[in-house]
């Protein structure tokens, strides 16, 4: 089975997680969808650029997370998103391309 990288995995879990929480209109599913995708990448940057760079991304992560919201008010919910996805992917990228 193909390995899908890390970086995909933060992006589609941030992307994943407000359009479940927007279409199921239930904030704690996207929640779950957000943090299971967080999971799956901390673990992937754990194994490919070791623990301090593993936190520093899944920190990274959840700032995304949290700075989609009042970049959402100022370009909108979409853009915010895929803003901070992209964003996410490329300093995953960044990281575990270096160690690698």
């Amino acid at each position: 089975m193909a390995k899908v990288p890390a970086a995909a995995v933060a992006a589609s879990g941030l992307v994943g997680g407000y359009a479940v929480a927007r279409w199921t209109k239930k904030r704690q599913l996207g929640g779950v969808a957000l943090a299971a995708a967080g999971a799956v990448a901390a673990y992937q940057w754990n194994r490919q650029a070791g623990p301090r760079a593993a936190v520093g991304l899944t920190t990274a992560y959840v700032a995304a997370f949290a700075g989609s919201h009042p970049l959402a008010k100022k370009v909108g919910a979409w853009p915010a998103v895929f803003t901070v996805a992209g964003s996410m992917a490329a300093a995953s990228w960044a990281v575990t391309r270096r160690a690698a």
